[in-house]
């Protein structure tokens, strides 16, 4: 397989794992909407959730890798000019962080929910569990995961999508779907950030689904065009 080839293979396979574990998260486990609830009742419906549902999140971390193998591969396919070496640290970052994000569901979050649940614990000890949790899901949910995700992930957007309307290896008009996505994405990432710290940018929260499922037709897009 050469690198043309397994770069599309990439860019197909990854928003389709993405959106896949995404949508198996929300059946199993009310996810993103369980995050606007009480942290006593989202530990609980992790802890029910069982081996299985820790799994889903590691294997829904792996769009993170996934992500970063098709940075490094489309890097190649556009050749190491202009914009695109840029482009493709930002698009290593972008899984990188995603991935630090999504691991505390498999190392940090499991610990809690079986402390939090544990009897013998006074209500202050379980109080003291529930803040480590809300701590751990602003600092690496908010923080690294989505704040530090979506900048980078929309970086890298623009920036590839500058390097396919100057390069010749894909088809020119493949470059402005990645520079709308990727503004709105960097845009995007000022959700909680300043004065929207503590309640979110509405605006933001709402438009930023819509974007990643355009950004994921258009990885789809590339991916076929490569492969094609």
């Amino acid at each position: 397989m050469n690198v043309e080839r397994a770069a599309g293979v990439t860019l197909v396979v990854a928003p389709l794992w993405f959106n896949a574990n995404f949508a198996l998260l929300g059946k199993r486990f009310d996810y993103p909407g369980i995050l606007r609830r009480p942290t006593g009742e989202i530990l609980e419906r992790f802890r029910a959730g069982g081996p299985s549902l820790i799994f889903l999140w590691w294997t829904f971390m792996l769009s993170g890798l996934l992500l970063i193998t098709g940075a490094v591969l489309l890097g190649q396919v556009l050749g190491s000019v202009g914009v695109v070496p840029l482009a493709v640290t930002m698009g290593v970052l972008a899984g990188l962080v995603q991935m630090l994000g999504l691991l505390r569901w498999v190392y940090l979050v499991p610990g809690l929910a079986r402390a939090h649940a544990d009897a013998a614990l006074s209500a202050e000890q379980r109080e003291g569990q529930a803040t480590v949790f809300r701590a751990m899901h602003q600092y690496l949910g908010v923080g690294v995961g989505e704040h530090l995700g979506y900048l980078f992930t929309g970086i890298w957007s623009v920036l590839i999508g500058i390097a396919v309307i100057q390069g010749t290896a894909l088809p020119t008009w493949l470059g402005w779907p990645g520079i709308v996505t990727g503004i709105g994405l960097v845009i995007g990432s000022a959700e909680f950030l300043g004065p929207n710290e503590e309640r979110g940018w509405p605006l933001a929260g709402a438009v930023i689904p819509a974007l990643y499922v355009a950004w994921s037709v258009w990885l789809l897009a590339m991916g076929i065009a490569l492969i094609a």
